[in-house]
């Protein structure tokens, strides 16, 4: 990817975090906001920083057969939070491919209530650091965009293979966490395999069709306060968008579903294990801004199907800028 010219994975800083309730460990592998356009992609060699800005709102629990619990029909969350992160890509090539390093810390506010006859309740802090490594290679030809000052467009696949881990260091308290659904940290290690492709067509509709998705397969240790064990999740980030210039703009989603049960002292959380599954759709949009070194990136989502969680609907912006 070196002869790509300053394309910028602006995907991979805008992980989506979604309010997983029946999961204890209430987040996902990925950067904060969700990975999707150019998933597989890395940049050049350099260092790389920015910033995500990300708010999502929830409201009402669903069981697992995707019902409204009443005793919680009177959940409501908001969650904001900003994240700085750092990507460096050193200039080096493995099996033809190139290596990066991410790391990204989130920060914020969270208010809510569990129940209709409780008050509002707000928290702040620092959250969970997220960090990544990830190896891409890339197989097609790079052609030139038909507008002027955009950036080359990969024709071609790229894949990507990765490991992430959630780093539980952020405010957490099992009151909190368990009485008030509110927490910025989550209090339990994540470790996550990655597996990535992003697809880009010849010229179809405008300059070049691309289909990108990224895979984690997630894995928790015990939550040491409250001995409660989230079962493993598979979640997948994807997005279907048409470049355009220094635009790309498509529908994305993200799919998670929980594979095991979650356990407390060892025995299985009546009566489903507690597994979640969670779709979100909605539309991603980047923008290119080459002349500056630079890319930021819009996205919104809103929960399709629900299971043994909340109804949520988040918005992420995310900006990425070479720093040297």
């Amino acid at each position: 990817m070196r002869n790509l010219g300053l394309v910028l994975a602006v995907a991979l800083f805008c992980g989506w975090s979604t309010f997983a309730l029946a999961a204890e460990g209430a987040t996902v592998a990925g950067p904060i906001g969700g990975t999707d356009m150019r998933s597989a992609q890395l940049p050049p060699p350099g260092l790389y920083g920015g910033m995500v800005f990300f708010y999502a709102a929830a409201r009402g629990f669903v069981d697992g057969s995707s019902h409204t619990v009443p005793a919680l029909s009177g959940l409501e969350l908001a969650r904001k939070r900003a994240a700085p992160f750092l990507l460096y890509v050193p200039d080096v090539q493995v099996f033809g491919g190139s290596v990066a390093v991410i790391g990204i810390i989130p920060a914020g506010t969270e208010c809510g209530r569990l129940f209709e006859a409780t008050p509002q309740r707000c928290i702040d802090g620092i959250g969970d650091p997220y960090v990544e490594v990830a190896w891409s290679r890339f197989f097609g030809t790079v052609q030139p965009s038909k507008f002027a000052g955009a950036l080359p467009i990969a024709e071609g696949l790229a894949v990507a293979l990765g490991f992430g881990a959630v780093i539980p260091i952020g405010k957490y308290d099992a009151a909190d966490a368990t009485t008030q659904g509110l927490s910025i940290g989550n209090n339990i290690w994540d470790f996550a395999p990655i597996v990535a492709f992003t697809y880009t067509t010849k010229p179809i509709l405008a300059e070049g069709t691309e289909f990108s998705a990224k895979f984690y397969w997630n894995n928790y240790l015990t939550n040491p306060a409250t001995q409660y064990s989230t079962g493993s999740i598979l979640n997948l980030d994807f997005a279907i968008s048409e470049r355009i210039g220094r635009f790309q703009i498509g529908p994305a989603g993200f799919y998670t579903v929980q594979v095991a049960d979650d356990k407390q002292f060892g025995v299985p959380i009546a009566p489903d294990g507690r597994r979640t599954k969670v779709l979100m759709l909605g539309g991603v949009l980047g923008y290119d801004m080459p002349e500056y070194g630079a890319a930021m990136k819009l996205k919104v989502l809103a929960t399709a199907i629900t299971e043994n969680t909340v109804n949520s609907v988040g918005v992420s912006f995310a900006w990425i800028k070479k720093l040297q």
